[in-house]
């Protein structure tokens, strides 16, 4: 009894440690099957897979953190650099370190020559409103000088020749006492004359 209650237990070890073994082979093949993803185009293809759209949405969002770079049809990868709206080549599914410092450099002389562009409008813009001043300037000298060739220049008025002790005609009002004068003088020396005849001279003796 003894040796088949011994042989019961060992055929149960025996069983017990090739079902350890199954399982763990089992496992082992099964964290194969689901091994991180080398690039976004398989993570991508993983979270298409997820049960929920909120579990997709965010396993997506997961996959664009973890991978800048993506797949090209030739072979290799493209990472897409957005500040400076272009497109670099890069070896592998990230930008290695050296890869990373010629997109920054590239980035750098993109920003000079952003800085260049904008300060040459803005002279062309700073010319061309000097400019328009200057012609609107040009513009109101030449109408300054047309309204003034428009006013007539005032003509002195001619003076009247004057003779001496010639009253100047419209010189009094009339029936003033300087206006009347001369009237009344004139005829006072008529009166004198009727009075006072001149006395003729005697008719000279032959």
């Amino acid at each position: 009894m003894s040796s088949v209650i011994a042989l019961r237990r060992a055929a149960l070890v025996l069983v017990a440690a090739a079902g350890f073994f199954l399982l763990t082979h089992a496992h082992a093949q099964a964290q194969w099957w689901k091994r991180a993803p080398v690039d976004f185009e398989e993570c991508a293809d993983a979270a298409e897979k997820a049960a929920t759209k909120s579990e997709k949405t965010s396993a997506l969002a997961d996959c664009n953190a973890k991978f800048a770079g993506r797949r090209k049809a030739g072979g290799g990868y493209s990472y897409y650099d957005f500040l400076q709206d272009r497109t670099f080549d890069i070896a592998g599914p990230n930008p290695t370190p050296e890869e990373q410092k010629k997109i920054d450099a590239a980035y750098t002389a993109y920003l000079a020559k952003e800085r260049g562009s904008n300060e040459a409008a803005e002279a062309a813009a700073r010319q061309q409103r000097e400019q328009q001043e200057l012609q609107a300037r040009q513009l109101q000298q030449v109408a300054l000088r047309t309204d003034v060739a428009r006013v007539p220049v005032p003509v002195e008025r001619p003076k009247v020749q004057q003779t001496v002790g010639q009253r100047p005609k419209g010189a009094c009002t009339k029936g003033s006492f300087s206006c009347e004068w001369p009237r009344l003088s004139e005829s006072l020396n008529d009166l004198k004359k009727l009075f006072n005849p001149t006395p003729s001279k005697p008719a000279k003796k032959g």
